[in-house]
């Protein structure tokens, strides 16, 4: 078809889009803010249980499709293997999934609940059981089933029908070759404005805490000013591991991050508080799933919903507004797998390492600050977010090798997050070609930063999530009919493989 045409109006469009947003961002700072602000509260307010509705379908779907009879089907041709082995495979599709995210909550939510829990006493025992369940739920089964049915419908519509690696691909067996006409064009780019707003949160998070970690290594001043050259410095630097490729540069860094992250747990797991993790571990597994159905519909429509609003829906906006990304990126990286591999190591094993990691992080610090009494730990964590991380190694043994993993960790994931975005957008911007041109790839990568610097400047990380949530609630609902498209195709594929004693009722 005309991809190219196709690829070059959507590549404008989202471009324009996207430009005229940094414009109001540098010019009409605080207009911006507030306009963002309203439409954030109206889609909490009004729209908040089509979030909770979509992301608790998509858990379902997922589980559902571990289990169904399209579990053997291969993504590609039944003689296609994986292009990477089942390691480096976990690694890329953890380090896009969660990558930054993971470091910067990881201890600061488990605190931030505990002083301020959704429900009962602060400071308490049961303050931090339920602390560490929610953040067990935030970071759980339901961003990855997210990831799980976007990257899955992604990865069948290129490799078993053959259509180009973009997002209103998926929508073929509802709209035909109309995916090619004004409606496939309007879906990708709402998908890269989605996935650059989505990606511009996690750049300027990164920033932030990147500078943090060097306040507390090195002594840099944490400021604005310094969180500005960390970007123009990243951007450089990730600019430069564009040009190596996907195989050699995304995947490196990958495992770089994953072995230093095993480092860490397993550092923490020595020093820290080994017991209590695991108890940690064991009973948050167990209220999570016990909860799991209550937290997934809580709304509170007889009282103040300010804490769902600010924790669980604006997690699951984040999620929808990664997921253009995180799934492009997955689909790409998955072909050879079978529909019940991709399960299992896009929903099952993040799952479980997450909660892993929550338990080994989170757990440790509630001990610190409950069983040890250090609210003064609780204040500084709650304080300065962007700190917490290097706050809470501190006060373990081996605090300044800790620290400077921990920045390693954090500085390595940032430059993979924003690797693998320009090369998602680059190829959502040439009409799903596989391997997209440098010079597109080049020119999202600064755009990206620019974003994040603008959206830094009006007013930090505010700005960054209303703006990421506001682009997320139309992309919840194209995500549902793409659960309904994917069943569509799997369907008729199992019909086609069943041989043709089928076919005359399909013909």
């Amino acid at each position: 078809m005309n991809s190219n045409n196709k690829g070059n109006s959507v590549f404008i469009i989202s471009l324009l889009l996207t430009l005229i947003f940094i414009v109001w961002g540098v010019f009409f700072t605080d207009n911006l803010a507030k306009v963002t602000d309203i439409i954030y509260n109206g889609s909490i307010d009004y729209l908040g249980w089509v979030y909770l509705g979509a992301t608790l379908f998509f858990v379902i779907f997922s589980i559902y499709l571990l289990f169904s009879k399209y579990g053997d089907i291969r993504l590609g041709k039944k003689t296609d293997r994986p292009d990477f082995n089942t390691a480096s495979w976990l690694a890329m599709l953890f380090g896009a999934g969660m990558g930054i995210g993971i470091v910067y909550w990881s201890v600061a939510e488990p605190v931030t609940h505990y002083t301020t829990p959704p429900y009962g006493e602060a400071y308490t025992v049961d303050a931090a059981n339920t602390a560490m369940k929610y953040t067990f739920f935030h970071w759980g089964l339901d961003p990855w089933a997210i990831y799980t049915v976007i990257g899955l419908a992604l990865a069948f519509f290129q490799y078993n029908k053959r259509l180009p690696a973009a997002i209103s691909s998926a929508f073929h067996p509802i709209l035909g070759d109309r995916i090619y006409g004004p409606i496939g064009k309007t879906i990708d780019i709402l998908s890269i404005f989605a996935t650059v707003f989505g990606i511009a949160t996690s750049l300027g998070l990164g920033a932030m805490q990147v500078t943090a970690g060097m306040h507390d290594i090195f002594g840099v001043p944490n400021e604005l000013f310094v969180q500005m050259i960390v970007i123009v410095v990243a951007t450089v630097i990730f600019i430069i591991s564009i040009n190596t490729g996907l195989e050699r540069g995304i995947q490196y860094l990958s495992n770089a991050a994953m072995i230093l992250s095993f480092t860490i747990m397993l550092l923490i797991l020595i020093v820290g508080p080994t017991l209590t993790v695991i108890k940690v571990f064991f009973n948050t597994t167990g209220l999570y799933i016990s909860d799991f159905i209550h937290m997934s519909l809580r709304l509170k429509p007889f009282g103040e919903g300010e804490w769902i609003a600010s924790w669980t829906l604006f997690y699951w906006a984040w999620w929808i507004a990664w997921a253009p990304f995180v799934g492009m990126f997955i689909a790409r990286v998955s072909k050879g797998r079978t529909v019940r591999e991709f399960v299992i190591g896009v929903l099952v094993v993040p799952t479980l390492g997450t909660c892993l990691w929550m338990s080994i992080f989170g757990g440790s610090a509630l001990e610190l600050v409950q069983n040890t009494g250090n609210h003064d730990l609780a204040k500084n964590i709650t304080e300065n977010v962007s700190l917490s991380i290097f706050t809470f190694f501190d006060y373990l043994p081996l605090s300044s090798v800790l620290s400077i993993l921990g920045f390693a960790v954090v500085a390595i994931y940032y430059i993979t997050v924003a690797d693998t975005a320009t090369f998602v957008l680059g190829m959502l911007s040439e009409g799903g070609t596989l391997n997209p041109s440098n010079k597109i790839k080049m020119t999202w990568g600064v755009i990206q930063s620019a974003l994040a610097a603008v959206l830094l400047l009006a007013g930090g990380l505010n700005v960054l999530q209303t703006a990421s949530i506001a682009a997320a609630l139309p992309f919840a609902i194209i995500m549902v009919v793409m659960s309904f498209s994917l069943l569509k195709g799997l369907k008729s594929e199992v019909e086609v493989q069943r041989g043709n004693k089928r076919s005359p009722y399909h013909s």
